[in-house]
């Protein structure tokens, strides 16, 4: 039988096959294509942030119809996500890659002609719906490609960074594309991302379907894909909704009801599509929960900064971009040094809790910005030091959380990575959306309201709460990692085994 259609007689083993795994000068080009179709997903979650405002004014959308031009693409990506992981395992990642790149690509170019709101709106979804087949394909085609433990951890090191540091650099793009040119760049840049990542995977990569035996389980299918939707759609509602709303609880309730169903059903599903063999791995669902975690958190400096340095601040959409790049330099740096270094050394129980305190202190000190602080003095240190945090915990919680899965297994365990990341961020946007602006509310109650320096003032109150929460975020996250991980180098690391074989 080809390899194309079996597995080979050492995966089947799960012991190490080198002839199974592509040359060494192949698999860093390998990650280079995944590197950028991974980057052209992660950009989109805040590229078009920016360009909203322009955006609003050529379409003539209103302000409470312009978070689902955000939310559209979230919404689709969260819910659809483990379904993209389980059609990679099923059909082979290869083609599921190459189908997510150009409905990307196609979807892109849609939202870029968009001449009205729905069209824009439409364009989003199927962005997402394409990107939850490309973003599982890729993670389990970098963990089948990189069998040596030194090389997963670099090549996990560039691809957490990515992770991380994708949304910044997307709110730099974004800016630098919206000053330059148009809001419709924003969307059309991917473009050039596309055709590099469908040239180079057509041509380096190689088709493998270890679940092909396996068949689709359509009813955990739907009952995940509506429990994630549901889930998301709710904390989408307490942006533009009360939390008492019944289209807030109402539809986080029917989520919680729907993913508790479909956990049921995974334990009586004679192909589940997410096997509980993923989930319980105490190490492993330490890091399902650290990427959680870091998602929700991470909002709080994007988002929010965001708004500060470009409302209070003065800075153009450009500048407010090249702000976060010495965040994403620390960033990049210690996602290097934590999976090759420390983590291969002293293990994830210390290293990851670290990570979490290291960005919890960036961000309470963060909380000191007020509204004549300075970049240099006020921001930039909290930032070099949340993203040195952040370095710290996303990329080792993302290998590991992909680490000693079954081959049949790879493509659904990274799409719940995924799902941990979107689903944290909506909860996170969410979360502190609210909080502040009740914060705000709270600070005007009783002032004069029409005084701009009190206006500015309230503005700061909303920052700080929201820095404070994600500091809270990133705290628990400590705690969280600390009590579950377990003592000592994880044992793929120690022993050099590899975890899947193309």
């Amino acid at each position: 039988m080809s390899q194309t259609e079996t597995l080979s007689e050492g995966a089947r083993k799960g012991t190490p096959d080198k002839a199974d795994a592509p040359s060494s000068a192949k698999r860093w080009w390998i990650l280079s294509i995944i590197a950028i179709a991974q980057l052209m997903v992660v950009l989109d979650a805040t590229i078009v942030n920016i360009a909203l405002p322009s955006a609003q004014a050529d379409l003539g959308f209103t302000d409470g119809n312009r978070q689902w031009i955000v939310t559209a693409y979230a919404l689709a990506f969260a819910s659809l996500l483990l379904l993209g992981g389980r059609l990679a395992d099923l059909f082979g990642r290869k083609p599921v890659f190459l189908i997510g790149v150009a409905g990307f690509a196609g979807a892109s170019v849609l939202g870029g002609a968009a001449n009205s709101f729905g069209m824009l709106v439409t364009a989003r979804a199927l962005q997402g719906v394409f990107a939850a087949l490309l973003a599982p394909a890729a993670l389990s085609l970098l963990n089948t490609t990189f069998t040596d433990a030194k090389e997963r951890a670099k090549a996990f090191s560039v691809y957490g960074a990515i992770a991380g540091a994708g949304g910044a650099l997307g709110l730099l793009l974004g800016g630098v594309l919206t000053d330059a040119l148009d809001w419709r760049w924003t969307l059309y840049v991917n473009i050039i991302f596309a055709v590099i990542a469908l040239v180079g995977g057509w041509m380096l990569l190689s088709n493998h379907r270890d679940a092909a035996s396996s068949k689709l389980d359509l009813p955990g299918a739907l009952l995940v894909s509506s429990g994630l939707f549901a889930l998301v759609y709710g904390f989408s509602n307490a942006e533009t909704h009360d939390w008492s709303s019944p289209q807030t609880w109402g539809f986080l309730i029917a989520g919680g009801l729907l993913l508790t169903v479909f956990a049921w059903w995974q334990t009586r599903a004679a192909h589940p599509l997410l096997p509980m063999r993923v989930l319980l791995d105490r190490s492993r669902g330490a890091s399902f929960l650290a990427v959680l975690v870091t998602g929700a958190g991470m909002f709080g400096v994007f988002l929010f900064l965001t708004y500060y340095l470009q409302l209070n601040l003065g800075f153009s959409p450009t500048k407010t971009g090249m702000a976060f790049l010495p965040m994403m330099a620390a960033l990049m740096v210690m996602a290097q040094v934590s999976t090759t270094k420390l983590v291969p050394r002293i293990g994830p129980k210390v290293v990851i809790p670290a990570g979490f305190a290291i960005a919890a202190v960036g961000m309470a000190w963060l909380t000191g910005i007020g509204v004549d602080s300075s970049y240099s003095t006020d921001v930039l240190p909290q930032l070099l030091l949340i993203g040195a945090g952040l370095g710290i915990v996303m990329p080792p919680a993302m290998a590991l959380a992909t680490s000693g899965i079954a081959p049949e297994d790879a493509g659904v365990a990274s799409a719940t990575v995924n799902a941990m990341q979107q689903v944290g961020g909506s909860i996170g946007t969410a979360l502190l959306n609210t909080l502040a602006a009740s914060a705000a509310t709270s600070y005007l109650s009783g002032k004069d309201a029409t005084n701009k320096l009190v206006q500015a003032q309230s503005t700061i109150e909303s920052y700080t709460t929201a820095f404070w929460w994600s500091a809270g975020f990133f705290a628990v996250g400590t705690v969280i990692a600390f009590l579950l991980y377990r003592r000592g180098v994880p044992e793929q690391d120690a022993e050099a085994a590899p975890v899947v074989h193309m």
